[in-house]
């Protein structure tokens, strides 16, 4: 009989054994291949030597806490998508997991149905992100062009100006999720990095700079929007 093929791969990083245990069982009974370790250290050397699809990361473990983890990973550059599990349940312990990188946060005791969907959603969203297509270095619409190696554009007169690294890393992000409303802490996290966190207003004045290069009638955009307590958004 032929194997079925596993859904994805999970680190589990937990030191309590009963519950390492009890995850792994329940992860592998949904089809899941889930490496489990009980610490930090470990984490990390898993980490560098195999592909994950997802990280479980408990953020009381010994050696190495589950926030240091998570930043030491950030560092490399590694998108893996990462869900914290921890006993504690403030809202300021779940703002700095997501500030230290984080995906997503889940307090224990938790529901294992939970657990299940939000490990889903997250291992869905991540391979189509990396499925999407991404943009090449030359990118026109209408009269206007980007040219991100040469980091400069042409406005809706096409007249030539400089951009910024930022913006450039801005421009095509938005450009790479065309349609789709990309959230303020995704452009945080990849435009600016997971250590500095501007305001909103920040990332306000860019999109309001992309207005005045790309818009005929910036007051009323037809490129480049902002959803309101969500993100923003590039339409062509």
């Amino acid at each position: 009989m032929k194997q079925k093929e596993t859904k994805a791969s999970i680190l589990l990083v937990e030191d309590e054994e009963n519950l390492r245990e009890t995850l792994t069982l329940n992860l592998e009974m949904e089809n899941y291949e889930v490496t489990a370790v009980d610490n930090g250290v470990a984490a990390l050397m898993a980490i560098k030597n195999e592909y994950f699809d997802l990280l479980i990361l408990d953020i009381m473990l010994p050696e190495m806490d589950g926030l240091s983890v998570c930043e030491n990973i950030r560092i490399q550059n590694n998108d893996t998508p990462i869900l914290f599990l921890s006993a504690r349940n403030s809202s300021a312990d779940r703002i700095e997991g997501l500030k230290k990188g984080g995906d997503d946060y889940l307090v224990k005791p938790f529901n294992l149905e939970e657990l299940l969907l939000r490990i889903e959603k997250l291992i869905v969203k991540n391979k189509k992100l990396k499925d999407r297509s991404l943009v090449s270095d030359v990118y026109t619409f209408g009269k206007c062009r980007i040219d991100f190696s040469a980091q400069e554009g042409r406005d809706k007169d096409g007249k030539a100006f400089p951009l910024s690294k930022r913006e450039s890393t801005l421009l095509k992000l938005l450009i790479e999720h065309k349609g789709e409303v990309v959230s303020r802490e995704h452009i945080l996290q990849a435009v600016w990095g997971y250590n500095v966190y501007p305001t909103t207003r920040t990332i306000d004045n860019f999109i309001l700079n992309f207005r005045k290069y790309f818009e005929k009638d910036s007051r009323n955009p037809k490129h480049f929007h902002s959803v309101r307590g969500v993100g923003y958004k590039f339409t062509e």
